[in-house]
């Protein structure tokens, strides 16, 4: 599992430089709001927590598949808005036995 281009600036930065570095970054489309996840392909799993710095309750998270086995289990794969809390969400999925139903993921809000 992976998350964003770890973007970083301290609240304290005075320099003017690496404050207008993390903007044009984040202009150019890079944020600490993204990651892949591949779903557990044990057989029995059902849900998956991922590990998501910049999420809080009232955040919305997205799935995209990217692996043929991933889009045939989109219709089953869904983020419930109670499970997203501080720091994470957990994904919930219908049993699979595929090793790459991976997506990628975005957690805005």
């Amino acid at each position: 599992m992976t998350t964003g281009s770890g973007l970083y600036i301290s609240p304290v930065e005075q320099d003017p430089i690496r404050q207008n570095n993390a903007i044009r970054q984040l202009i150019e489309g890079r944020s600490n709001a993204v990651g892949i996840v591949t779903l557990t392909g044990n057989g029995v799993a059902t849900s998956k927590v991922v590990p998501a710095q910049n999420c809080s309750p009232s955040s919305a998270v997205f799935l995209f598949p990217t692996t043929a086995h991933a889009a045939a289990v989109v219709t089953t794969t869904y983020v419930q808005p109670s499970n997203v809390i501080a720091k994470q969400f957990t994904i919930t999925h219908a049993v699979t036995s595929f090793g790459d139903c991976t997506f990628f993921w975005v957690c805005l809000g």
